[in-house]
């Protein structure tokens, strides 16, 4: 698949995309400027109908965020059964941004959808020459592990009163 060239398409203007890259939680730290860079340096990507943007297992290296359409995520072992439908403004894969790891789930287009992809090298690289975003970051994420300690203890408590 070959990234979209923003001149060929008046729809995908760097401005859209910085206004939608700005949109997205873990880049809502970014200033404009940096929005403009991230935006300029990553690729837009279009996908027909139930065309794969990856596979359960796959390395994870970038993160996607739908521009257009809706992307259907799927376990593995039940590719016909979404677990859910990612929409315009949403990332999908984020934490490929940071680790390295595998694909949990596979994601396929339903209907045209168009992607902003970001690759983990660049968005290092950004974290890197402005340390005050990685910060912001990682504050944002010890507040969301938090959040998934304190719930993951309700659901033990809830157990617990079961058993």
């Amino acid at each position: 698949m070959l990234p979209a060239l923003r001149w060929l398409d008046p729809f995908m203007s760097l401005e859209n995309d910085i206004h939608l890259l700005g949109q997205v939680p873990i880049l809502s730290d970014f200033s404009e400027d940096k929005l403009r860079l991230l935006a300029f340096s990553s690729e837009n990507r279009s996908y027909r109908d139930g065309q794969r943007l990856f596979a359960a297992g796959d390395r994870a290296d970038c993160a996607f965020i739908v521009s257009q359409g809706q992307v259907a995520l799927s376990p593995p072992d039940n590719a016909a059964l979404p677990t859910s439908i990612v929409g315009p403004g949403e990332i999908i894969g984020e934490l490929s941004l940071i680790v390295d790891g595998e694909r949990p789930y596979s994601a396929v287009a339903r209907g045209a959808v168009t992607v902003i992809q970001i690759r983990r090298p660049l968005f290092r690289r950004m974290l890197d020459e402005f340390p005050e975003i990685a910060e912001s970051l990682q504050q944002r994420i010890a507040e969301g592990l938090r959040g998934t300690s304190a719930a993951l203890m309700r659901v033990r408590d809830r157990i617990d009163r079961i058993g």
